[in-house]
Parts: C-alpha cells; structure tokens; sequence
C-alpha cells in the first residue's frame, strides 16, 4: 500500500510535527510529512521541517481580509505537493474546508468532544474549563476538519484521568502525552484505509488479515 502524503498545518512550536515525523521515521506512521504550511513566519515548527528537508512556507493569516482569502492561499500553497490527507498541528486558524478536501482533514484536540470544543477553547483555556467544571477525566479526541470549530466527525478518543491536585499545566501535560500516541494511531488507520463514514459516525474497520 502506497504511504499517505501529509501536509501539516501549524501556528507555533511544532511539537506535534516533530511527533509524527518521529512515529514516520520508526515505522509506526505509514505516512510522509511532504510540506509544512504556518500561519505564522516565527513559527518554530517551520524550522522543525527544515531541518529535515521538508518543504516549509508561511501563509501569514494576518496578510488577509477574510477567511476564504486566507483559505485559498493555503490550498494554493498545498496544491503543488498532491497531498492525500492536511493534518492540523497547532493549528490556530479556521479554513474553509472545499469539497475536494471533505474528509481529508483532521485535527486533535485536547478535550473529549464534544464537551468543551468550539470557538476559544484551545490549549490552557480547554483545560482551564475542566477543571472548572469539576471533571472527573479529560482526555483528547481526533476528528475530520469542517466548517464549524472541532465539529467534525469524531475518529478516535482517548481519556485521561483528572486528579484534584491538577493545574491546568499539569492536565496539559497529561493529555498531551495522550494525543502524541492517539493523533498518530488515528492517521495510521487512515493510511490503512480502514475508515469509512456512516452518517458522520467513523466506523473503523478490522484489519485484514
């Protein structure tokens, strides 16, 4: 089976990148990294893929009026490289999300969606809330990407537990640990072809044998 192309799309550190370039490079990730694309040009992730040779651009989302221009500059950017799956990595911006991409795009999040998702719930403002609310687990859920925030079908969840003793760092910290093993898994069975939707439900399918 060929290896999925990816194309990640990040805003900061890139330490999900450097994850799934880990995960490719010890064969758990069917999977290439063949462009980087930041909306930021101070973005560290994009150092992250120069130093291994991957293609890696800015689409500064602050050069544009409005999200369908900004969209259409990333999918130009992207376009060249025929990618089979945009992976969101820190990703801090909405995309308008085309036909031709309609399940071809996913994303982690660091909650159990879709309990605390949506517009300005991302990083220590989602863990923030858990705690808040008393929650008893956490955890982080990979999803296809649409049109409406952290809306789209749900692939994979993992829960973490949630100790009274947390700070929202210390809960970051865990759910981070989580969506390192989970995100990775997620596309794997993407690259497997192993994913169909029924509904918007995500069916996984067994392996073949």
């Amino acid at each position: 089976m060929p290896r999925l192309k990816l194309a990640v799309l990040l805003s900061g550190n890139g330490t999900t990148l450097e994850n799934l370039f880990e995960k490719s490079a010890v064969g758990a990730l069917d999977a290439d990294i063949a462009v980087v694309v930041s909306s930021r040009a101070d973005a560290f992730g994009l150092e992250r893929a120069r130093r291994r040779n991957v293609p890696a651009m800015t689409v500064a989302r602050k050069e544009f009026k409005n999200i369908d221009d900004f969209s259409a500059a990333v999918y130009a950017a992207i376009a060249p490289y025929k990618v089979d799956l945009i992976c969101h990595a820190g990703f801090m911006c909405m995309l308008r999300v085309p036909p031709d991409y309609e399940n071809r795009m996913v994303n982690v999040h660091p909650a159990l969606l879709p309990a605390f998702g949506g517009k300005g719930f991302y990083g220590h403002f989602v863990h923030e809330a858990v705690l808040k609310h008393g929650c008893k687990i956490s955890g982080c859920t990979v999803h296809f990407v649409d049109n409406v925030y952290d809306n789209g079908p749900i692939i994979a969840q993992r829960a973490v537990p949630v100790f009274d003793t947390d700070t929202p760092e210390v809960l970051g910290a865990r759910v981070q640990q989580a969506e390192r093993e989970l995100y990775p898994e997620a596309i794997q069975v993407i690259a497997e072809g192993r994913i169909k939707i029924v509904n918007r439900v995500v069916v996984v399918c067994p392996k073949r044998s």
